[in-house]
C-alpha cells in the first residue's frame, strides 16, 4: 500500500461516508418510534428495536476502523494532516453521540405498549417530537454537508424542545387533574419529554463537532448562550 497523503483522504472519506449512512439509520429510528406512538402499533415498536440491532454493529464498525486507520498511520510513520486529524477524532465522538440517539428511539418505542391505552394524546406532545424530528435531520444534513450554519440552528433549537417539555409536563399535569389521562399515560408522557430533550441534547453535541471540524472553532453553552472560540484554522473544502 501507498504511504501517501490521497490514500489517508481516501480512507477518512469512507469513515465520512459511513458516519453519514450511519446518521440516516439513527434518524429512521427517531422517526419510526414516534410514529409507532402515535399509531399505537405495538409491531412497528419492536421494529424499531430490532433496527437498533443494525445501529449498534456499525457503531462498532466504524470505531475499530477509525482506530484503525489511526494505527495504521502510527504503523507507517506517517501521520494524518490537522484536517484529517479533527475528522477522525470527530467521527469517533459523533459515532457515539448517534448510537446513544438511537437508544433514545428505543427507549421512546418501548413506551408504545403504555400509549396504546391513551385515547386522546396532548396536543403538545406531537408537536414536540416533530420538532425532535426535525432537529435530527438537521442535525444529519449538517454533517453531511459539513454545514456549519445549520449547525447553529440545532444548536439554537435545543431551548425550544425544553420549552415544549415544560408545557407537556404543565398540560398533562391539567388534564391528571381533570380526570381525563390515565396515571401511567402521563408517566409515560414525561419519560418520552425527557427522552426528547437527551436526544436533543446529543445533537447539539453533534452540532458543535460539525462546526468545530468545519470552522476550527471550540463552541459552548456559556450563561444561556453560545460562545464560539477559534482555535485553528477552518479545514480545506474536501478535506
Amino acid at each position: 500500500m501507498p504511504n501517501s497523503n490521497d490514500y489517508f483522504a481516501m480512507e477518512v472519506n469512507k469513515l465520512k461516508a459511513g458516519l453519514v449512512q450511519q446518521g440516516r439509520r439513527v434518524q429512521a429510528v427517531i422517526e419510526a418510534s414516534f410514529e409507532a406512538i402515535f399509531t399505537r402499533d405495538l409491531a412497528a415498536a419492536q421494529r424499531v428495536v430490532e433496527m437498533d440491532v443494525e445501529i449498534d454493529r456499525a457503531d462498532v464498525a466504524l470505531e475499530k476502523a477509525a482506530v484503525a486507520l489511526l494505527t495504521e498511520a502510527t504503523g507507517l510513520g506517517s501521520r494524518l494532516d490537522p484536517s484529517q486529524l479533527r475528522w477522525v477524532l470527530m467521527i469517533v465522538k459523533v459515532n457515539n453521540e448517534l448510537e446513544r440517539i438511537a437508544d433514545v428511539g428505543v427507549a421512546v418505542a418501548e413506551e408504545c405498549r403504555l400509549f396504546s391505552k391513551a385515547s386522546d394524546l396532548p396536543p403538545t406532545f406531537r408537536v414536540m417530537a416533530n420538532s425532535v424530528v426535525g432537529i435530527i435531520r438537521d442535525c444529519v444534513s449538517s454533517l453531511d454537508r459539513l454545514d456549519p450554519e445549520l449547525a447553529r440552528v440545532v444548536l439554537l433549537s435545543e431551548e425550544a424542545v425544553l420549552a415544549f417539555k415544560k408545557a407537556l409536563i404543565a398540560e398533562t399535569q391539567k388534564k391528571l387533574v381533570a380526570g381525563t389521562l390515565e396515571v401511567d399515560v402521563a408517566s409515560a408522557l414525561h419519560d418520552v419529554a425527557m427522552q426528547c430533550v437527551t436526544a436533543a441534547d446529543h445533537c447539539t453535541n453533534i452540532a458543535e463537532q460539525v462546526m468545530y471540524t468545519a470552522t476550527g472553532k471550540i463552541v459552548r453553552h456559556m450563561e444561556g448562550h453560545w460562545e464560539e472560540v477559534n482555535l485553528t484554522e477552518p479545514a480545506p473544502p474536501g478535506a
